[in-house]
């Protein structure tokens, strides 16, 4: 009886706990690093391009990990404000808004994880990049400084 009921609660709970798991987005790193253009001098990151509606609106959900050399820009089809948030996302951040150029416009440094609040851009912006949380800071990221890729400039970061 006692391996009856042992069976039961592994098919009413675990089972189905195990099943509902979500597996996190992994995009391809894309040929062309994102270099950044700061007071320190530039620093390039691999990059993940966050650019199709399901992309944004998954990004770096349900991810663990984020290699301290790698970056996820989310690329919108307008200039417009932008609003971001961390549902989902057990990593903390930082996310640097950009405007079409690829001027810094906005700095959010050291997102909450899983937190629903509002991340705003506060101005219109075209891109948004995520980084691992301190990174922003480690390459003395400021406002006006300009980020370069093909996705924000055409072949300015080439």
């Amino acid at each position: 009886m006692q391996r009856l009921a042992a069976i039961l609660l592994l098919f009413l709970f675990v089972l189905p706990a195990h099943a509902q798991r979500i597996e996190p987005m992994r995009l391809a790193v894309d040929a062309h690093p994102l270099v950044f253009e700061t007071a320190k001098g530039k620093k390039s990151l691999e990059v993940e391009i966050a650019d199709t509606d399901p992309e944004r609106m998954r990004g770096l959900m349900y991810r663990t990990d984020l290699p301290e050399n790698r970056a996820m820009l989310f690329v919108f089809n307008e200039t417009q404000p932008v609003m971001m948030w961390m549902k989902n996302t057990p990593l903390p951040l930082d996310m640097v808004f950009l405007t079409k150029d690829g001027s810094v416009a906005t700095i959010r440094e050291n997102t909450e994880p899983f937190s629903e609040a509002i991340i705003s851009s506060i101005v219109p912006v075209a891109f948004v990049v995520e980084l691992r949380a301190g990174t922003a800071k480690r390459l003395g990221l400021a406002i006006g400084e300009h980020v370069r890729h093909p996705a924000i400039c055409g072949q300015c970061g080439e």
